[in-house]
């Protein structure tokens, strides 16, 4: 019986910030943090450390045509008022706060977004995956919709963690699992939601000055999205994605390129400039084996919609590159990436909710999607539009 992704649900977070909105906060809470650091050092001068912050903003980070916006649930980035800040409290921690309080902060955000995803819901889903790797608390979010909900015996929770940018194909294959053991235990129709709540900009260290810090920090954005996996014996949802098939592969000497550990203030992130050029020479082999995974020729794919985590607009532009796509079968990557930035594993979940909602993408078109992530991981997946 046919798998079908659909009914996607986005919440987009509190505040909404233009391209050169988080040049000047990023340049103002560095300045801030060293003139913390550096408070004895006779003739250190914080405005022109703030304008080479800037400076150095403008030439590392994406630029204003690829990452016009970017999205956080966190209001501390909405003025530079840093001695009355929790978070980011600068003026006298310049690293910002502990991995404690930014846990503490990720367990509400996260809880109150899954309350706004399932605002109006009554009928429980068989099963809820919840998917991040920004945030950890036990009992968790997920935990606490079904406890308030009173779903605590109608409703499955799976977690999905610490996987990172990739995460959200994982989650599909993994409720894919779930619906198929269902179905050979007689259940016909069943419903698996997937939940995301990635705040990414909760990790920012206003400390570290470095250009692959800066590129992290005005790359990565906070995203909400819920959606479900489905199978319906009734038949395909009208506005849905047929689940084809899946592949994974670890880039070979790769190991060093993408990192995401548990730091003493929030998570550190280690993101190679190297990425693009190690996926790029994997790309036209693993799309094969992707269609032979999904039951297609190669060729099959040739007019498909790309839906690829836009890591960064090179990464986009190298996909386009080696498979030899044209603007238009990546368009909805580089919207997203433009509009609110690199959400990690939620990302390619709103890149799939785009395309789901465009008039022009007829029945039967493909979708081929890629995502990257640490390891150095590449994971795709085929999808027909229903």
């Amino acid at each position: 019986m046919p798998v079908y992704l659909h009914d996607f649900r986005v919440h987009l977070p509190a505040f909404r910030g233009s391209h050169s909105d988080v040049v000047r906060w990023l340049a103002a809470a560095h300045a801030r943090a060293e003139t913390t650091l550096r408070a004895q050092e006779p003739g250190f001068d914080p405005a022109a450390f703030r304008r080479q912050m800037e400076r150095h903003l403008r030439r590392f980070a994406p630029s204003p045509e690829t990452v016009g916006f970017r999205y956080s649930d966190i209001a501390e980035f909405n003025d530079e008022n840093f001695a009355d800040k929790d978070l980011f409290p600068v003026d006298r921690a310049p690293q910002g706060a502990g991995t404690g309080a930014r846990m503490d902060a990720f367990a509400v955000m996260a809880e109150r977004a899954l309350t706004a995803l399932y605002a109006g819901e009554e009928e429980a889903p068989d099963e809820i995956l919840h998917v991040t790797c920004t945030g950890y608390s036990a009992p968790s979010a997920a935990q606490k919709l079904a406890e308030d909900r009173g779903w605590q015996d109608r409703v499955r929770l799976t977690h999905v963690y610490h996987m990172g940018c990739y995460a959200s194909l994982p989650a599909v294959r993994i409720a894919d699992g779930y619906l198929a053991s269902a179905a050979a235990r007689g259940k016909k129709d069943g419903r698996c939601d997937i939940v995301h709540t990635e705040i990414c900009s909760l990790h920012l260290n206003p400390a570290r000055h470095d250009p692959e810090q800066l590129v992290v920090q005005s790359l990565f954005s906070d995203g909400f999205i819920r959606y479900a996996l489905a199978r319906a014996a009734g038949g395909a949802p009208a506005r849905a994605f047929e689940i084809l098939g899946f592949a994974e592969k670890i880039v070979p000497d790769s190991l060093v390129d993408i990192g995401w550990a548990p730091g003493d203030f929030g998570m550190r992130m280690t993101l190679s400039r190297d990425v693009p050029d190690k996926v790029g020479p994997q790309l036209d082999a693993f799309v094969s084996a992707l269609a032979e995974a999904s039951g297609l020729a190669r060729g099959d794919l040739t007019g498909a919609v790309y839906a690829v985590h836009p890591g960064g607009p090179r990464i986009v532009d190298k996909v386009e590159e080696w498979l030899g796509l044209s603007p238009p079968q990546l368009v909805a990557s580089r919207e997203i990436l433009y509009e609110r930035g690199n959400m990690s594993s939620a990302t390619l979940p709103h890149i799939w909710d785009r395309i789901l909602r465009d008039p022009a993408l007829g029945p039967g078109r493909y979708v081929v999607s890629l995502a990257f992530g640490p390891g150095l991981t590449l994971y795709g997946s085929v999808m027909r539009r229903t």
